[in-house]
């Protein structure tokens, strides 16, 4: 973690199982233009909850639990928790939870998402199951811009995984989330920088590296100059 006065980014990571998308971005933070605040679950006993307090990060739990919080409560308190870090940017990161349009109006143009998936094909839950059922030939993850509309918003960046005869659902997930543990910490250094932002202007297609394939920005993104 960094010291006090940092200029970094400062990054809120929501997440409900392993935190392995976590533990990508926490390595890369140290040489980065961005720090993780804080870890955020509706899982006390997550995997990265642990991992988390193991690497000395501060760690927020708002557990949601059947008939003890309605949707638009559980977001008000995720809402007031985070505000506690002042983060910059909200990451979901395998947070299996809906987020509501209170939530994303209070870090709106701020929310990014990872989902394993070349969005907007297979949107939702189990993507790479339901790649496999449609017998695509490829499938791969997607960093995009979180809005109201579930993993519909404006797209930052795609990294295609092809999909091998003999697949499972568990072996195709591995090699996306292998993508998804390189682009997302990219995506998220690009936006430290001040590359790219959620806003009205000219859409624009930004290329990282030879490595890493971006999607169209969008109708609501631009470079900033």
């Amino acid at each position: 973690m960094q010291g006090k006065g940092s200029s970094k980014l400062k990054v809120a990571v929501l997440l409900s199982g392993r935190g392995s998308n976590f533990e990508a971005l926490a390595k890369e933070s140290y040489t980065s233009d961005f720090e993780i605040a804080v870890v955020l679950s509706d899982q006390p006993g997550a995997r990265g909850v642990t991992v988390a307090q193991d690497m000395g990060f501060p760690v927020e739990v708002v557990n949601r639990r059947a008939n003890e919080l309605n949707n638009k409560r559980f977001n008000q308190e995720l809402v007031t928790v985070l505000r506690r870090y002042n983060p910059g940017l909200v990451i979901l990161a395998g947070f299996m939870r809906i987020i509501d349009s209170a939530f994303i109006d209070a870090f709106f143009g701020n929310v990014l998402n990872i989902h394993p998936s070349l969005l907007p094909n297979f949107r939702g839950a189990k993507a790479q199951e339901k790649a496999l059922i449609a017998g695509v030939k490829e499938s791969g993850c997607t960093v995009h811009f979180v809005t109201e509309e579930v993993d519909a918003g404006p797209i930052i960046a795609q990294q295609k995984v092809m999909v091998l005869s003999g697949d499972t659902t568990e072996s195709l997930s591995a090699r996306i989330l292998a993508e998804e543990q390189r682009i997302l910490p990219a995506a998220v250094q690009a936006f430290a920088r001040g590359d790219y932002a959620l806003t009205a202007g000219k859409p624009r297609r930004i290329l990282w590296s030879d490595s890493v394939q971006m999607g169209p920005l969008g109708d609501f993104l631009r470079k900033k100059s």
